[in-house]
């Protein structure tokens, strides 16, 4: 089960990561709504279901198979660095939903309106630079997740009772 777990995370961490490189790639691209509308929903869909059928599924089994490792392996229960890759994850998650996944979503339905004739032409945002820069941020927070899973460091208190060198 534990390699189960451990197949699944890394899977979930690869998806993750490459969908994250690939909206940045597909946003780079974007041209604005007013220059080539085409394209643009043609690409605004495309950035939309890439957040939708595989960032966030990819996002949600790293999740659930790091919570699993977690709670499976008792050695994790008292591991920093276990603890700070769940934080970590978590914000992630929350992230990713608020500064990525709603307003790719939302600008899509836009540009869905807009061709459909429910919505203006001002209505569409056209630039994306917030959500890239979200996603750049996001993707270093996963290659600390990374860094933190293989290293391992070790997080721990100092004790206030540290022991004093005796005097010749």
């Amino acid at each position: 089960m534990r390699k189960l777990i451990k197949i699944a995370h890394t899977l979930g961490a690869v998806g993750l990561l490459g969908t994250m490189v690939t909206l940045l790639v597909v946003l780079g691209v974007l041209p604005e709504p007013a220059e080539d509308l085409n394209s643009y929903a043609l690409l605004t869909d495309l950035v939309d279901r890439l957040a939708r059928w595989l960032l966030l599924p990819s996002l949600t089994i790293t999740l659930v198979s790091g919570l699993l490792a977690i709670s499976q392996g008792p050695s994790y229960h008292s591991a920093g660095w276990a603890w700070m890759k769940l934080a970590t994850g978590v914000t992630m998650f929350e992230g990713t939903l608020l500064t990525v996944q709603g307003p790719l979503q939302r600008e899509a339905e836009l540009t869905r309106q807009y061709l459909a004739g429910a919505a203006e032409m001002d209505a569409l945002a056209g630039s994306f630079g917030a959500v890239a820069n979200c996603i750049v941020v996001l993707a270093g927070v996963a290659v600390v997740n990374v860094v933190l899973g293989v290293w391992r460091p070790r997080f721990s208190r100092r004790s206030s009772g540290s022991p004093e060198v005796a005097e010749q």
